[in-house]
């Protein structure tokens, strides 16, 4: 996996990151950083992809398990130290997932297995932070 960043000048403190897959994401500082305010921060992206990560994997494991999954969002909350580096202490993730008749066994099966096994980005971030789950299941 390969990832270029690069600064716009112009632009105070914005960075425009090129994936190795191909996809483009920018990124801006808080105005009393210098930046302007036109995209997310660097670390939001970071919790960002953490929830995209975690999300991707509890859909793929019901699907797997042959669950009528039909939605799922992850609602991330965040506390980062104080001093730097200011890297998070606590992260919270609430699930909603909305399916047919979706087991609550299977759901809570879903998010250990992503957290425990299979999300990289949790498994980094859990070596700084107190991670922790809740989730809720709407019928569809």
């Amino acid at each position: 996996m390969e990832c270029t960043i690069n600064w716009l000048p112009g632009s105070g403190m914005a960075f425009l990151a090129e994936t190795g897959s191909g996809h483009v994401l920018t990124m801006d500082g808080a105005p009393d950083g210098g930046g302007r305010n036109l995209a997310p921060r660097p670390m939001e992206t970071v919790l960002a992809g953490t929830g995209g990560c975690t999300a991707y994997d509890v859909v793929l494991i019901l699907k797997r398990g042959r669950h009528d999954v039909r939605g799922c969002q992850v609602k991330l909350q965040a506390q980062r130290a104080e001093t730097d580096p200011k890297v998070f202490t606590k992260i919270h993730m609430h699930f909603v997932v909305s399916g047919r008749e979706l087991p609550e066994a299977a759901i809570d099966r879903a998010i250990r297995m992503s957290h425990e096994k299979y999300c990289s980005a949790s498994a980094m971030l859990a070596k700084t932070a107190e991670m922790t789950t809740s989730f809720e299941i709407v019928a569809d």
